[in-house]
């Protein structure tokens, strides 16, 4: 979001950047919960076609995350 400045220079505002949106609670539970869900799939070992799965929802959940901060804040 641009605002005019009193010199008429227009300068970005820092609300809403990526880090800020990650510092965010529920974008830090939701990452920190899929982080864990993927550290105990591989700690307790993948062995059926449904370990790979959880593995991949995981992962999915994961990426979708950090997706999030690279689009534009709403």
């Amino acid at each position: 979001m641009l605002i005019d400045g009193s010199d008429g220079a227009a300068s970005v505002t820092p609300k809403g950047s990526w880090i800020a949106r990650a510092l965010r609670l529920e974008w830090l539970g939701q990452t920190v919960a899929s982080l864990c869900w993927m550290t105990s799939m591989l700690f307790y070992g993948i062995s059926s076609t449904g370990d790979w799965l959880q593995l991949c929802a995981a992962s999915a959940w994961l990426l979708a995350n950090i997706a999030s901060l690279a689009s534009p804040p709403d």
